[in-house]
């Protein structure tokens, strides 16, 4: 069995006027874009970015997402977007919890799960390629 290594990584973002809808909140599909943002960050950790991902011959396709709304963003408030990789083996399955920077308090939670195809082929792979254990620094049993 692989070792669990706990990866993470957050951004801080202001909540721009042109992602609020007319009740002042953040629209709900922005959310989507908060976490595609901190997941970014999380993979640049990784060492295994979609410039990366694309390199050595995978796409990563979002394959699944579930998001949980417990307290409205608001214009101008900042929030962090902290992810965190909790499978690697055979999808890459993040966490995502949005709070307040002022307050510390859940506003957003939720998850994403992506799957590696073959660019070459166009084949969807049942467990992760080597190169992400490569990256992750972990070795395959």
């Amino acid at each position: 069995m692989t070792k669990i290594i706990d990866m993470e990584a957050g951004v801080e973002i202001e909540i721009p006027f042109y992602d609020i809808d007319s009740a002042n909140i953040a629209w709900h599909g922005n959310y989507v874009k908060y976490f595609e943002v901190a997941r970014c960050v999380l993979l640049d950790k990784l060492n295994y970015n979609y410039v990366d991902m694309t390199e050595s011959g995978f796409f990563w396709p979002v394959v699944d997402i579930s998001i949980r709304y417990i307290n409205p963003a608001r214009f101008k408030q900042k929030i962090w977007v902290n992810a965190k990789l909790v499978e690697w083996e055979n999808r890459l399955k993040i966490n995502y919890l949005i709070t307040d920077i002022k307050t510390g308090s859940r506003l957003t939670k939720g998850y994403s799960v992506q799957v590696a195809v073959k660019i070459s082929s166009g084949e969807m792979l049942l467990a992760s390629p080597p190169i992400l254990y490569e990256r992750l620094g972990l070795k395959r049993l």
